[in-house]
């Protein structure tokens, strides 16, 4: 059983910049401190309050100050850079750190960046599965290249130099390439199939509810049985939202203000994905009406908090439903009040996951 820190980020756009990064990079320290198996950053360019547009710059920060945990970009929206770009900035940071890395890729999620790539109206799934593909071949060939795919072209071959080294694009540290994951939201998700199929890993949303997180993993296996692939578990990640803190009633008074840091995220959310028509992936059922995602539904939905016995409890009933996965991803919030989240991740990883991990090894062995 793993556990990681996964992080859009997402902030208050009053902040400072400066104050953010620093922040986001402490929680990232911390978790290596404190044993976290995996960090993963999202990528957005037009959004202050998801600040962060290059992911791997980013953590290539965090890279010498950390000994062990892996960074995963969450994700790399690949229909809006060319391939060959993406597969040169991994494999450059690839080695960097020496292979602590894995590749989260995306077709994107965010309207203001479709807008200033102009994908708005492209099959962003097809550009994903081209862009990798591209990428793949990169790494696993030599120079001249000659790579046409639907929608980019790579093409090294006149201007070839090799006795001067030139024309050769850098291969990743690790062999043939690194892991691949990809992000699943929507109910049944058309994402997670195609990761079955392909044999990729995946990341479940941390607003995605439990019952419809379940349906990730059905649309995974569909296609891994389209493909003739047995799925694994390990592979499979799920990001929730935690507040874990000493005793219950701490982590109620801090949630029944609806404008603490999870109250905040979600309504942001909610708004966002509102103007697109794409409420649904909040919702666990489709008879649920837009009006009833209040903040305290969304909290009481999709937040996983108290003492370290009932968040315990809580992630044991969540396993029940959905069934065992390799890696728990503890979404991280704005610090609004930074000792509560130092202390919710302290918590997580020494009073709660070693009794889920047992958990997880059983339900594990019994499958």
């Amino acid at each position: 059983m793993k556990l990681g820190l996964f992080m859009m980020p997402l902030h208050d756009p009053k902040r400072g910049y400066m104050d953010v990064l620093k922040q986001d990079r402490e929680a990232i320290l911390l978790a290596d401190e404190l044993g976290y198996d995996e960090a993963w950053v999202g990528e957005h360019y037009s959004c202050k309050t998801e600040p962060i547009p290059n992911p791997l710059q980013f953590m290539a920060t965090l890279v010498p100050v950390t000994k062990r945990i892996v960074f995963g970009t969450g994700v790399i929206n690949l229909p809006q850079h060319h391939p060959a770009n993406v597969a040169g900035d991994v494999a450059q940071f690839d080695h960097l750190s020496e292979g602590r890395y894995i590749m989260g890729v995306g077709p994107g999620g965010l309207g203001s960046d479709f807008e200033l790539f102009e994908t708005f109206d492209k099959d962003r799934s097809a550009m994903m599965a081209d862009s990798i593909d591209i990428i793949h071949k990169i790494w696993a060939t030599e120079p001249p290249y000659r790579i046409h795919g639907k929608f980019w072209n790579v093409v090294v071959d006149r201007e070839t130099q090799l006795h001067l080294g030139i024309g050769p694009m850098l291969k990743p540290f690790q062999k043939p390439y690194p892991p691949l994951a990809v992000s699943a939201m929507s109910p049944k998700s058309s994402t997670a199939r195609l990761a079955g199929e392909r044999g990729w890993g995946m990341v479940s949303a941390n607003f995605t509810p439990s019952n419809q997180v379940a349906t990730h993993w059905q649309a995974y296996c569909a296609g891994a049985e389209k493909a003739g692939r047995h799925p694994d578990r390990a592979n499979w990640r799920v990001a929730r939202s935690i507040v874990c803190t000493e005793t219950d009633s701490e982590a109620a008074e801090y949630l029944a203000n609806e404008n603490c840091s999870p109250g905040w995220y979600y309504a942001y959310l909610r708004d966002n994905l509102r103007t697109y028509k794409m409420t649904k992936i909040f919702k666990p059922d489709e008879t649920m009406s837009d009006d009833e995602l209040t903040v305290p539904r969304m909290l009481e939905m999709m937040v996983i908090s108290g003492s370290p016995e009932t968040v315990l409890d809580r992630l044991v009933a969540l396993v029940d439903e959905i069934g065992w996965f390799g890696t728990l991803l503890l979404t991280h919030k704005d610090w609004d009040n930074p000792p509560l989240h130092r202390n919710s991740m302290r918590l997580l990883a020494e009073r709660v996951l070693p009794r889920f991990g047992q958990h997880m090894e059983t339900r594990r062995i019994a499958a």
